[in-house]
Parts: C-alpha cells; structure tokens; sequence
C-alpha cells in the first residue's frame, strides 16, 4: 500500500506541474487515476513532506506545490 501511495503521490506532484502548481482538490481526486482514499492519503504525505500547502476550508480545499524545499533536519 505505501508503494501504491508514493506512486499517486508522484502522479498528483506531475498533475499539478501540469496546472501551473495548484488545483482543487476535488479536480485532482477527479483526474487522478486512483481511489479518492488513495489520493486523500498521498496529498496528506506530500503535505507531512513539505512539498505542497493547503488552503481554504473543506469541502473546497487547494494544494498548492510548495515552492520552498522541505526540511532535512529535524530540529
């Protein structure tokens, strides 16, 4: 499941370079080739990375990739 779970991951990271960095939530659950668990799952770990930010409140939340890179060390 973690390896299903990157995969979306990268397939979410490639469909928001494709929007210019950012896009609904929904239309990223909608055009992402997965279950919307899986997807809900991979923006969760993208967002625990640092490589994206949330905004808005549910239901109409938007992923936005950071452009700032995430945090090596934790201090």
């Amino acid at each position: 499941m973690i390896t299903w779970i990157g995969l979306c991951a990268g397939e979410i990271w490639k469909y928001l370079e494709a929007c210019k960095g950012e896009s609904s939530l929904e239309d990223i659950v909608s055009n992402i080739d997965a279950p919307r668990e899986t997807a809900l799952m991979a923006i969760g770990w993208l967002a625990r990375e640092g490589h994206v930010l949330l905004r808005g409140s549910a239901p109409n939340f938007i992923v936005k990739l950071n452009s700032l890179p995430a945090r090596k060390d934790k201090r």
